[in-house]
């Protein structure tokens, strides 16, 4: 018989401030404990889950030059902003590509360090609307209708690995392809759609769960009254994604997202493309010249746009405390347990004992959020 590991983590509780000692037997939290006292400044929760990663530190999870090595990469960079699984995000590119990155991945989860954080993949797009602005940076000439059979394609490729899809549900075909996704377990997004309300609530009755990135991937100009928004916004059956990094969304808009749907059916996504992790400066994107600012914003300068996300999950959270109004430990539900009820991740659905061991411990300012250790099924993967 052998002798179980056991290690101990102090600090302050995510949520209520309170000193705690967390006990990890094996790859698990075994017990959590009231302690005395700790150090002041160190602050320790549940690691984060993020839904929509295209890329990071480098890294472009659709682009022609995707190594096993590069997702390794791009996955232990995300370990050190306290992200313990993510769904890696392959959207609309070139199809054959597409088909041999989903090989890539299907390959990359047989790695037991990678499969411990890549839950799934998410697919965003080709079913897209191809109505500009409501398409965004999705090239036009690679949007296709949606098919049932070309997802069991991708799907046989990724080796079943394919866990999200977000598509617009007003293209032909959708309604099929919602309903036999999600008979497969595969959690359908509505994104980068101008579908009417009929329409949405009848993608939902359909099985689609998800609003993704609500508010973007939406076109500048709608009707005040008849636009993808509202029923969204209306159907509590329906959680969103937010992307909460200063620049996607006003604080307003993350008000009321906030308010309307409430601490249980928001989740944080960070969306961030390749260049998340680098140093500011110009950069090109699928032959766009693009600037990354010190504070994290890529945008287009000519157009004035943006051009995808580049700050990490924990910025997200950080945000979402300042700008809504929640409190730390709602922001932190957003970005680990409502994403693990989503994905029915039975083990990480909660910070307590019987779950897997993903702990980060940081320090926390009002605005921010400094990931000092990270901890992957029991094992520290990061430390500062």
């Amino acid at each position: 018989m052998s002798v179980a590991d056991i290690t101990r983590l102090q600090g302050l509780d995510y949520g209520s401030g309170e000193p705690i000692e967390v006990e990890i037997t094996d790859d698990r939290i075994s017990k959590i404990t009231p302690i005395e006292r700790t150090d002041e400044s160190l602050f320790i929760g549940p690691g984060l889950i993020d839904n929509q990663v295209n890329g990071f530190a480098g890294v472009g999870f659709k682009d022609k030059d995707l190594t096993l090595e590069g997702i390794d990469h791009a996955t232990r960079a995300l370990w050190k902003e306290g992200v313990t699984g993510y769904l890696p995000t392959i959207y609309t590119c070139d199809p054959g590509q597409m088909n041999k990155n989903l090989g890539l991945f299907a390959a990359a989860v047989k790695k037991k360090s990678l499969h411990q954080s890549i839950i799934g993949l998410h697919i965003e797009g080709p079913f897209l609307s191809p109505q500009d602005g409501y398409r965004g940076a999705h090239r036009k000439e690679w949007l296709q209708q949606p098919s049932w059979d070309k997802v069991q394609e991708w799907n046989s490729q990724a080796n079943g690995v394919i866990r999200h899809l977000t598509l617009a549900p007003e293209l032909p075909n959708s309604l099929e392809c919602i309903l036999e996704c999600t008979k497969q377990g595969i959690v359908i997004g509505l994104g980068h759609h101008n579908a009417d309300a009929q329409t949405i609530r009848k993608a939902v009755d359909s099985g689609a769960a998800i609003a993704t990135h609500l508010g973007n991937g939406c076109a500048n100009t709608i009707h005040r009254h008849y636009n993808p928004l509202w029923p969204q916004l209306a159907d509590d059956r329906l959680w969103a994604s937010l992307i909460v990094d200063g620049f996607h969304l006003t604080p307003e808009q993350v008000q009321v997202f906030f308010k309307v749907k409430g601490p249980n059916r928001l989740i944080l996504v960070s969306d961030v493309q390749r260049h998340a992790g680098l140093p500011p400066g110009s950069y090109k994107i699928d032959g766009v010249d693009v600037e990354l600012s010190p504070e994290g914003k890529l945008h287009d300068p000519v157009q004035q746009v943006l051009f995808g996300a580049a700050l990490p999950l924990s910025v997200n959270v950080a945000k979402m405390v300042s700008l809504s109004g929640c409190s730390w430990q709602e922001a932190f539900h957003m970005a680990s347990k409502n994403v693990a009820k989503l994905y029915e991740l039975m083990d990480r659905e909660s910070f307590a004992p019987g779950q897997r061991a993903d702990i980060i411990r940081f320090k926390r300012s009002s605005e921010s959020l400094e990931v000092k250790e990270t901890w992957l099924a029991g094992q520290c993967v990061h430390r500062t």
